[in-house]
């Protein structure tokens, strides 16, 4: 697969040979427990193992760049926005005030709102690179059959494997239309102004709006003439069984949701409080 379109990479690594259900359960599993719990501790030691398995995943910067930038942009945006709409919510959370910028009036800085935000920021760095490990290494047709083993209805199944399978054609088609406009004297690189950026870019997401209309088209008709939803039950091509490894998975998971949810009673709550 082209290492600059974001979608299912095949690797040899234990990561991609884990079943679809599997790392959709552990990536469920880790997400919640990481955006649930406000210990500082708790979410580095998380960060760090989830950073392992991300070098683990052989994943380039290439595949996931531009993922990457338009994330970061908006939970930057978050944060600040955070800041502007309750700039003393971590003092009402932690109980005290340790003024660090003004003094009075709506805007000022303390130690307990930046900890806070700190806090947010750690479950961005914890949630992205769960997602992108569980999208890049996971082959959608065998995430399917893994989906459907574990109770989900096959059809719910195939159409998740659909999307999965369908991101890297939309930027491949997304390149193909960008690069016919630039040969059309459509300027898109960096060089050009913002607002011709953005006006080429229009031009470019109305054709790439009707191809994926046109495809997703043909594809309902090709399922329907082979009378896809007829039957119950379906048999799967591409099936993983679980295996060791899924398992042992699975239980370390377990094993540090189990530890998150017991710091709720050590802290008192949710929010592990460093100023007391």
């Amino acid at each position: 697969m082209n290492n600059q379109l974001f979608g299912y990479d095949p690797q040899d690594t234990w990561l991609h040979h884990l079943g679809g259900a599997t790392k959709l359960l552990a990536f469920i599993g880790l997400s919640v427990i990481a955006m649930a719990s406000y210990d500082t501790r708790f979410t580095i030691v998380v960060m760090i193992l989830t950073l392992i398995l991300f070098k683990q995943a052989k994943i380039t910067w290439r595949q996931i760049s531009l993922v990457v930038k338009v994330i970061f942009a908006f939970s930057v945006l978050n944060l600040i926005t955070v800041y502007i709409f309750a700039p003393e919510y971590g003092v009402h959370i932690y109980g005290t005030r340790h003024l660090l910028l003004g003094n009075h009036g709506y805007f000022t800085l303390t130690q307990e709102q930046l900890f806070y935000e700190f806090n947010l920021a750690l479950k961005y760095i914890v949630t992205v690179p769960l997602a992108l490990i569980f999208l890049i290494t996971t082959n959608p047709s065998e995430f399917a059959a893994s989906l459907n083993r574990v109770g989900v209805s096959y059809r719910i199944s195939y159409a998740i494997a659909l999307a999965l399978r369908y991101i890297p054609d939309v930027q491949a088609n997304y390149l193909q239309i960008s690069l016919a406009q630039q040969a059309r004297g459509y300027e898109l690189s960096k060089k050009a102004k913002l607002a011709t950026r953005l006006k080429g870019a229009t031009q470019v997401l109305m054709p790439l709006i009707f191809s994926s209309l046109e495809r997703i088209d043909t594809i309902s008709q090709a399922m329907e003439l082979r009378r896809f939803g007829r039957n119950k039950k379906r048999t799967w091509y591409m099936d993983h069984k679980l295996g060791k490894a899924d398992y042992g998975t699975l239980l370390v998971v377990a094993g540090i949701i189990v530890i998150g949810i017991g710091l709720f009673k050590v802290n008192g709550g949710r929010f592990f409080n460093p100023f007391k």
